[in-house]
């Protein structure tokens, strides 16, 4: 449930830079499942744990309104293995 997420953003100002966070497997399909989710112009940044079994993907992208913002999470979530933060 994205109830949380969804009041703390109504107190933003959109259009902004909003900053996206996952963790999840070391799975290259996976990864680029997450990666297609943001357009060109994002900024992707993926780092591998220590181990190297778990990878964290931020993305600095532009976002029109917490709607926007919820919805790419949602689709995010969709993807296995993947965790929102």
């Amino acid at each position: 449930d994205f109830t949380t997420l969804k009041d703390k953003l109504a107190n933003e100002k959109w259009p902004d830079i909003y900053m996206y966070k996952f963790i999840m497997p070391a799975d290259n399909q996976k990864i680029a499942k997450v990666e297609a989710l943001f357009d060109s112009m994002a900024d992707v940044v993926i780092r591998n744990s220590s181990k190297g079994n778990y990878v964290s993907i931020t993305a600095k992208e532009m976002a029109i309104n917490e709607e926007a913002v919820i919805k790419k999470y949602k689709a995010a979530a969709k993807i296995e293995g993947v965790m929102v933060l």
